[in-house]
């Protein structure tokens, strides 16, 4: 039988504390053990918990690719597991030694997408109406993230009405709490789930004018 979802426990927070001080092998192995029981299960149970309603959640590998980096420590210090939904939104959840983070949305476009975001931005139908999706999400106490451009893209004025959206090449809701005895708990689940459904507005607008890509996704394979 599956393990039951009861939150991370202090002891999962505690690793990450300690991944952040002591960041190299001796200690991941050390304590592997730790991440496994406190970290990976806990997110298993999650997914088989919302699989119903928002689909199964796949958790990312703990290892950094530094290939390319000038920071060559070997482990994330933070766990996290996404999941897709039909519409092409990705739903995020990471717990670290901060506390958790989620989120809901396209977090980043691929070129098709972004191309059909911006002009769906643009629309003077179309684009009043994502303005009114993020204007219901903030008043969930959610932020707005999602990687943006300085300006304006190209092909478009700086002084559009709607420029702080045509700029983002990601859109998503982001809920963080800090570290609390709730997280400790079965309750945690709620607290995720109210963030994702709070993501509606945006996550519903993306789907009906954006839609999934149907390019080869850069991270495809990055799971385990």
């Amino acid at each position: 039988m599956a393990e039951r979802f009861r939150g991370w426990s202090p002891a999962a927070l505690e690793f990450y504390r300690g991944l952040e001080a002591d960041n190299a092998k001796p200690y991941w192995t050390a304590n592997k053990a730790t991440y496994e029981q406190e970290v990976r299960a806990p997110f298993e149970a999650l997914s088989d918990l919302v699989a119903g309603e928002f689909g199964p959640l796949r958790m990312t590998r703990p290892y950094r690719d530094i290939r390319f980096s000038k920071d060559k420590t070997p482990y994330k210090t933070r766990g996290y597991a996404v999941g897709e939904g039909e519409g092409g939104e990705r739903y995020y959840v990471e717990i670290s030694a901060a506390g958790l983070v989620v989120g809901c949305g396209y977090w980043m476009m691929a070129g098709d997408q972004l191309e059909r975001y911006r002009a769906a931005v643009d629309d003077d139908e179309t684009g009043p109406s994502l303005v009114e999706a993020v204007a219901a999400v903030r008043a969930a106490k959610l932020e707005i993230g999602g990687e943006a451009l300085k300006t304006a893209p190209r092909g478009y004025v700086r002084d559009h009405p709607r420029v702080e959206l045509l700029r983002h090449k990601g859109l998503a809701g982001i809920r963080r709490f800090d570290p609390a005895a709730w997280l400790h708990t079965r309750a945690a689940a709620r607290r995720i789930t109210d963030a994702w459904r709070a993501t509606g507005p945006i996550t519903a607008w993306l789907a009906a004018h954006v839609g999934p890509s149907t390019e080869v996704p850069p991270e495809a394979g990055r799971y385990d």
